[in-house]
């Protein structure tokens, strides 16, 4: 099967599951769960397209497919955990309040359709690398780069994730910024690491010859970055965190680096 009609096919089973969540949603009164969704849909679209496409399981895909298996399942069960028993996210809270009445079907277009659409181009490599032979010129160490840089990211996120875990169960921290171990380094350890995982997908897509799904790490670094990421919630953070602006003048942004003296 070639690469359009696969990722034709998997477009559509990603929009049949948004259907079913968006209408899950519209009973519990809670958008949230779409971000709960995330990460399985990564994996759920891996493994349906080798299902799909009957993709011959060479290490490569098999490394690629138990990667992208550790990253969203992690963030999906690390997402519900701490999203349970609490109301739903202020962002889509607020839009809800906004919308009024109306909330029940744009949320379908706002908040399902959009990220189901993000996450089929996202998705790219991930099915590229099943219908693509690699070139004979390809270097293994491609391979073997991508592997690495998404094991440091994979460090990055989930340690991130477990760090600030840890210091938010501590009652006295309460109120207080986490600014040691990985936070030292960035403020995003989480968002830096997520991004690096996707650079290291598109690696091994690269070396399955399909050099031109760029455009999926760009996509989401941008977005981790530039719109739900990043700076969306230093805008809140600089508002509701004491000593905030003081950490941001000693710790870098995004990119991992030695904190400021």
């Amino acid at each position: 099967m070639s690469f359009i009609d696969l990722w034709l096919t998997v477009g559509l089973l990603i929009l049949g599951l948004m259907i079913l969540l968006w209408l899950y949603s519209l009973v519990i009164r809670n958008s949230s769960i779409v971000d709960i969704f995330w990460g399985t849909g990564f994996v759920i679209t891996f493994w349906s397209a080798i299902w799909i496409g009957a993709t011959e399981l060479t290490t490569r895909v098999l490394l690629l497919g138990i990667m992208v298996t550790i990253w969203g399942l992690r963030l999906s069960g690390h997402i519900f955990f701490r999203n349970h028993g609490q109301p739903e996210d202020f962002r889509y809270a607020a839009w809800r309040t906004e919308a009024g009445s109306a909330w029940w079907w744009r949320s379908f277009f706002k908040v399902f359709l959009l990220q189901g659409v993000i996450l089929w181009i996202v998705a790219a490599p991930l099915i590229a690398v099943q219908a693509f032979t690699p070139a004979p010129f390809k270097c293994e160490c491609t391979t073997y780069t991508g592997a690495a840089l998404w094991l440091v990211g994979f460090i990055f996120e989930a340690g991130g994730d477990w760090q600030l875990s840890r210091f938010k169960q501590n009652p006295a921290n309460k109120g207080k910024l986490l600014t040691t171990g990985l936070w030292s380094l960035t403020r995003h350890p989480n968002y830096f690491g997520d991004a690096a995982q996707w650079w290291g997908f598109y690696l091994i897509a690269f070396t399955s010859g399909a050099w031109w799904t760029v455009f999926s790490p760009l996509i989401m670094t941008f977005l981790l970055m530039k719109v739900s990421g990043v700076a969306m919630l230093e805008r809140t953070l600089t508002k509701t965190k004491p000593g905030y602006e003081d950490y941001i003048t000693r710790t870098n942004e995004f990119f991992p680096w030695f904190p400021k003296k």
